[in-house]
């Protein structure tokens, strides 16, 4: 076996990629930009090796510098992870003229499989079910438009060398498809270094269902189906296996001709063939992906395999010990992306150090990969995934329990995220159900989404964990030293919770429920409700049940009586008064927010790709203003109404902060 292995590649799926080589005992190199001198990667391994400056065009994309790394430690194999160099048939190459292995498929696969507009092609050779669509090269946006027409509306323009939602633009009319082709293009371009586009039919209620393949060259099975239709913005959110809706035959069917599109390349590795599927079962080839997937780890859990352990394996020269027969198909494991993002400003992505980080417990049930720890960054210049939480059960519905609860037992702090958005996700009866497409979030959440989406199953369950906390922090305040005996403070057991200026709830405490000194009886609104938990001070998370049902209640203190409380996503921020108190705050003034409603702000930190208007000039709603470049993805701003730029305030190439003034409106 390997003795020593590099991994081009940084954040969770070096992590992982390490996890693994270690198990097996293979040394590992970790490579790192600028940014990255102290990520959790470079921690890991036993050495590292710096690249360059923080643009990957400038470090993790530089194939010479990391073939020089190989040189310089002895790395005998490579292992590119997902992204970056991963599907790059030059970088590929570049190794095995070096004499270093690359753990994954050959140049002939990768660049078969790796572009789009060819993959088609070879699929339906193969006798492989594709979608009708456009595979030439289209020269400009007016070419696209025409195309579009002919296929009929709507479609989808797509990077050919593209991945993980990069230029990738859905168009309904000929104006989205000559803007789509344009921001396409032009992400493509700055992504990888390929601005080349496709078109094809856009499938209507489709579901995105992906097979696993894993293949020796010789000996090729399927690992089953993982279901990706929970999307946004063409990336992936909540990913699971097996899929809700296939039965046995389709799974069968979709297997097969996965296997057989890997044999017509010579497939040797751990691939995945991604497939639309219609509220038929019809399925058709989407693309493949020869390299590993963000959400392999779904496919671990149900299947007992360790992906990339069988990868390392097969690059060494070892054949597969599994035939089709032997795969199995056990329990339902589900992930969720945990991304530093902000969901209630339309998931635009956040950046800074992670105050606090405290995932949860890993145990049979929950596992957590992760690139990042306690005090660390989030980085402007690389992919915002803060982690994967991953979930298993015997069934569906334990899977889905399972990843509610960790979802609450994961604690962050210092850069928004996008966990509430996630509890929204897991609580809808649609997805309890498995009634799954790609259009799911847009359909489920047509305004975007916003606080209402996520109110607390029972406002009583926080009224009655913020009472409980608050006089236990009453109770240690009280026992200040330097009192007179016989003056001790007392602490009250009368409390109003309020929830907002227009509601104030009055609560009451009975202690030592059962004589043993734990639990309390906790009466909201006139209704008695049985508490008891466990939390001290410092601590993040407040585990208990109340009237017998387990809660999770993530806890941040707020001043002197005030509490920041989450479950199940929902937040609320409350203060917790004595009666006399609480009516003296009803007397206090709101005092507002300033009016910015004349200013465009950033709504990210970025960088400021183009302004497109000037000083002077009269602009209507909808009309292009600036375009902004956050974690590779380019978000164009537009005018919400009409009106008059009164003056620019920031410089078209700068670095933007969140809520930087960049145009005042007269």
């Amino acid at each position: 076996m390997f003795k020593k292995i590099l991994i081009a590649n940084r954040g969770e799926i070096a992590c992982r990629v390490i996890k693994t080589a270690h198990k097996m005992g293979i040394k590992t190199v970790a490579v790192f930009s600028e940014a990255d001198r102290e990520a959790l990667h470079v921690q890991m391994a036993d050495e590292a090796v710096f690249i360059g400056p923080a643009p990957s065009a400038q470090s993790y994309l530089v194939i010479d510098r990391i073939v020089q790394a190989c040189k310089d430690t002895g790395a005998e194999a490579v292992h590119p992870g997902y992204g970056f160099l991963s599907e790059n048939k030059l970088f590929q190459q570049a190794l095995a003229d070096n004499g270093i292995a690359f753990i994954g498929p050959d140049a002939h696969a990768i660049e078969a499989m790796g572009d789009k507009i060819t993959s088609k092609k070879l699929a339906a050779a193969a006798g492989v079910s594709t979608v009708p669509g456009y595979m030439g090269i289209i020269k400009d946006a007016e070419e696209a438009v025409k195309i579009a027409d002919d296929i009929g509306y709507p479609v989808m323009i797509k990077a050919s060398a593209g991945g993980g939602g990069k230029g990738m633009r859905v168009a309904w009319n000929a104006d989205e498809a000559r803007d789509g082709f344009e921001r396409a293009t032009s992400e493509a371009r700055s992504s990888f270094g390929d601005d080349r586009v496709f078109i094809e039919k856009f499938v209507d209620q489709p579901r995105h269902i992906e097979i696993q393949v894993l293949s020796d060259g010789e000996n090729c099975i399927f690992l089953n189906e993982r279901e990706c239709s929970i999307q946004r913005r063409h990336q992936k959110v909540i990913e699971e296996a097996p899929s809700p809706f296939l039965d046995d035959a389709t799974r069968k069917a979709m297997g097969e001709q996965a296997v057989a599109l890997s044999k017509a390349v010579q497939y040797k590795s751990a691939g995945t063939v991604e497939f639309i599927v219609d509220g038929q079962r019809n399925f058709y080839f989407l693309e493949m992906n020869t390299r590993l997937q963000v959400e392999h780890p779904v496919t671990e859990l149900i299947t007992g395999l360790d992906l990339v352990e069988w990868m390392i394996r097969i690059a060494y020269g070892e054949k597969l010990t599994l035939q089709q027969k032997d795969v199995q198909l056990n329990g339902w494991a589900m992930e969720s992306r945990i991304y530093a993002e902000d969901p209630y400003r339309n998931f635009l992505p956040s950046t800074g150090r992670l105050v606090h980080y405290q995932p949860p417990d890993e145990s049979d049930t929950v596992r957590v990969d992760t690139g990042v720890y306690d005090g660390g960054e989030i980085s402007m210049y690389y992919d915002p995934m803060i982690a994967k939480l991953v979930t298993y059960g015997p069934d569906r519905n334990s899977a889905i329990a399972a990843m509610r609860r960790a979802l609450d037992e994961f604690y962050i702090r210092g850069v928004s995220h996008n966990i509430p958005f996630l509890a929204s996700l897991l609580g809808k009866q649609r997805f309890v159900d498995g009634r799954l497409t790609t259009n799911f979030i847009a359909e489920e959440y047509p305004h975007g989404f916003n606080a209402a989406d996520l109110p607390p199953e029972d406002p009583t369950v926080l009224a009655c964990v913020a009472a409980v906390i608050h006089k236990q922090v009453q109770e240690r305040e009280a026992m200040i030293s330097g009192q007179m005996r016989g003056y001790e403070r007392e602490v009250g057991t009368e409390y109003v919770v309020r929830f907002s200026k227009e509601r104030y709830e009055p609560v009451s405490i009975a202690d030592d429920l059962d004589g043993d000194g734990w639990g309390s009886i906790v009466t909201v609104g006139g209704t008695e409700h049985k508490v008891a938990g466990d939390w001290t001070f410092g601590e993040f998370l407040w585990l208990g049940t109340v009237d017998d049902r387990d809660v999770v209640v993530q806890v941040d203190r707020k001043g002197s009586s005030g509490y920041v409380l989450s479950t199940q996503g929902a937040l609320a921020d409350l203060k917790v008064f004595s009666p006399q108190a609480a009516a003296y705050d009803q007397l206090m003034p709101v005092k507002l927010p300033p009016d910015m409603s004349k200013y465009l702000l950033s709504p990210m930190p970025g960088l400021l790709v183009s302004i497109d208007v000037a000083d002077g000039q009269e602009v209507k709603a909808g009309e292009k203003l600036a375009v902004i470049e956050a974690m590779k993805m380019e978000n164009v701003l537009r005018a919400e109404q009409d009106g008059t730029v009164k003056k620019i305030h920031a410089s078209a190439g700068g670095s933007l902060a969140v809520d930087q003034i960049i145009i005042e409106f007269a």
